[in-house]
């Protein structure tokens, strides 16, 4: 190097601005300013619309807005009435509805019973008169009071198995419409009625409702889980019924006329238990574990039979009928047979039979046969008195 070389003239420093940062190319752009754009080239501004006018501030009172012309006020609807009065409309429904369901557990469809068995004593009674109609009204009065008891006994024993029942899970105690501590205390006002009932009547002529209770309470308790005694007991019943009302009338009861009215019953009951099999099966009641529907049907049949043939005995033995009334009572006996055959028509090809009453009372043919039947065998007992 010549460092006899003179030094350069000094260089002025000038600041030069820093450039700026490369652009993030990933980054969004920067919005423009909207205040500085201008409006492109060729674009007509529109007029402005008529309802485009400055909104009037709404009232403070919504109240204080005059209703609209033309328009009509609608009546306010029935139903737009407070909660708290609607829902103690329904509680109070429900406390009227109380008095039904308790009348309801008393099955009064089932007295029908005691009005077509209990009065079968008159037949062996002659000459009718006030005084056996009242006696056999008293008697009647003694088996509702009986039957009714039993029945709330045993929807109280019964009211878990009756909920697995496709209908008689609808029944008061089993749907819990009834509680059981009414059920109990309705049963206690029966038991003191029946035992004033005993008490006001002729004494010791009481006795065949008192077994009818005894064997009713053994049913309750587990007789009615033994297949065949079931049955038998319902048709015992019947038969103390029959046997009340002729100790309350005086009156002898014919023995073909008490294994009539006991095969008849019977042959109901075993209808029911195979409807029962048929419709809910056999979980509901124990009993049926014991039956099977070609041996019902067996034992129906057989039933029936027994119960046209003991029919015919009693009306050729014991009934009282004079010789001019042969004619009529030879015609009572198809009448007889029939209504058999109707039921059994009902229960085996139309798979009826669930509730006798309901097949006996309410089928055309039925009662239509029971009204002519009825006219025969009155006309029998009437017409020996008329010859006297």
């Amino acid at each position: 190097m010549d460092i006899t070389r003179s030094s350069p003239a000094p260089v002025r420093v000038v600041a030069v601005p820093p450039e700026p940062e490369p652009a993030d190319p990933t980054a969004p752009p920067e919005p423009a300013d909207l205040a500085t754009l201008s409006e492109p080239a060729g674009l007509t501004t529109l007029p402005e619309p008529a309802y485009a006018e400055p909104l009037a501030p709404a009232p403070a009172d919504l109240a204080t807005l005059p209703e609209p012309a033309g328009l009509t006020t609608l009546p306010e609807p029935a139903y737009a009435e407070p909660l708290a009065p609607a829902l103690g409309a329904g509680a109070r429904a429900r406390r009227r509805s109380r008095p039904r369901d308790l009348l309801a557990l008393l099955r009064p469809g089932q007295w029908v019973k005691n009005l077509a068995v209990v009065p079968l004593a008159l037949l062996d009674t002659h000459p009718w008169g006030a005084a056996a109609f009242l006696r056999t009204g008293w008697a009647v009065l003694g088996f509702t009071l009986a039957s009714a008891l039993v029945y709330v006994v045993n929807d109280l024993a019964d009211r878990e198995r009756d909920r697995l029942h496709p209908v008689k899970r609808h029944r008061p105690i089993a749907s819990g419409r009834v509680s059981t501590a009414a059920a109990g205390v309705l049963t206690g006002v029966l038991a003191l009625s029946l035992t004033g009932w005993a008490v006001a009547g002729p004494a010791w002529q009481w006795w065949p409702t008192a077994l009818y209770l005894a064997l009713s309470l053994a049913y309750s308790q587990g007789l009615k889980h033994v297949p065949l005694v079931d049955a038998f007991i319902v048709a015992t019943g019947f038969v103390l019924r029959l046997v009340q009302g002729a100790l309350l009338v005086g009156a002898e009861v014919s023995e073909w006329l008490a294994l009539c009215v006991f095969s008849l019953c019977l042959m109901l009951a075993l209808g029911k238990r195979r409807h029962e099999m048929t419709a809910a099966g056999r979980a509901h009641r124990p009993a049926l574990s014991g039956y099977t529907l070609a041996f019902l049907d067996h034992l129906v049949v057989l039933v029936a039979v027994l119960t046209a043939v003991s029919y015919v005995l009693y009306l050729r033995d014991d009934a009282a009928l004079a010789a001019g009334a042969s004619l009529v009572t030879l015609l009572s006996a198809p009448c007889a047979v029939f209504g058999l055959a109707r039921y059994l028509q009902l229960l085996l090809v139309e798979q009826g039979g669930g509730n006798p009453v309901h097949v006996l009372f309410r089928d055309r043919a039925t009662l239509v046969n029971a009204a002519l039947w009825a006219a025969l065998v009155t006309l029998a007992l009437v017409l020996p008195h008329a010859s006297a």
